[in-house]
């Protein structure tokens, strides 16, 4: 009954605009330079009265999601895609499909959660898609001098070979992976933004790590990584 309303040319503008300040040399580790502290969406009071204003096509709302959530999306999206060209992009596939689905949010989870799934999927379609770019062979403007140089330069290189492998591993192995042992979430959170059970969550961060670990045996960078991510107890019982 609600009116149909457009909104590719604005995610368009929005994103264009926004990547004249964004960068896509970022550490695994690290947030964006200049990320500010956890951001609250919106208060829980306001999050139906928000939406309804994000459904109803007001621009002022769908900016300000924009505003509010780029940083963290386009985050979540290094972490799970590893450095891409193709950052910016996709940040605006998530965004045009936050903005074609949120009429579908039934508040049965946050919105920042409903949000991360939607970028998820982005994710999982770049890693189907053929012609997936690979990961990029150095990172970049690493500093030069400096007692913390080396260290630098091993993280940066640590990163490399990490998405390296990350880019073998079946697509809902290395996203779970990445939730749970890059951005640092409960095997809980990764099953709800995997729409997944806590069973499948846990099975596939599992065998994930049983492939690294396998690699890593070669290599001291990824095998001190994956020391430090701290493993899952093992596989349950159910489907993967």
């Amino acid at each position: 009954m609600g009116r149909k309303f457009s909104i590719v040319p604005d995610v368009s503008i929005l994103v264009t605009l926004w990547r004249c300040e964004s960068t896509s040399s970022l550490i695994m580790v690290q947030a964006p330079s200049g990320t500010p502290g956890p951001l609250k969406l919106v208060r829980v009071a306001d999050d139906a009265e928000f939406v309804r204003r994000c459904v109803s096509g007001e621009r002022a709302a769908l900016r300000t999601l924009f505003e509010r959530e780029r940083v963290r999306l386009h985050a979540l999206l290094f972490r799970m895609v590893g450095p891409s060209p193709h950052l910016d992009d996709l940040l605006q596939e998530a965004f045009l499909e936050v903005f074609r689905s949120i009429g579908s949010f039934r508040s049965e989870s946050s919105l920042r959660t409903w949000m991360d799934r939607c970028a998820v999927r982005v994710a999982y379609a770049f890693f189907a898609r053929k012609a997936r770019v690979p990961v990029l062979e150095s990172l970049s403007d690493a500093p030069t001098g400096g007692p913390d140089a080396e260290e630098h330069a091993l993280l940066r290189e640590a990163t490399r070979r990490l998405y390296v492998e990350l880019d073998r591993l079946e697509p809902r192995q290395r996203l779970a992976f990445t939730l749970f042992a890059i951005e640092g979430r409960s095997m809980r959170e990764v099953a709800d933004t995997m729409s997944s059970t806590q069973v499948a969550a846990r099975v596939r961060v599992w065998r994930a790590r049983q492939t690294l670990e396998g690699r890593a045996r070669k290599d001291p960078l990824l095998a001190e990584f994956l020391t430090k991510s701290g493993p899952p107890t093992g596989p349950e019982k159910g489907d993967g």
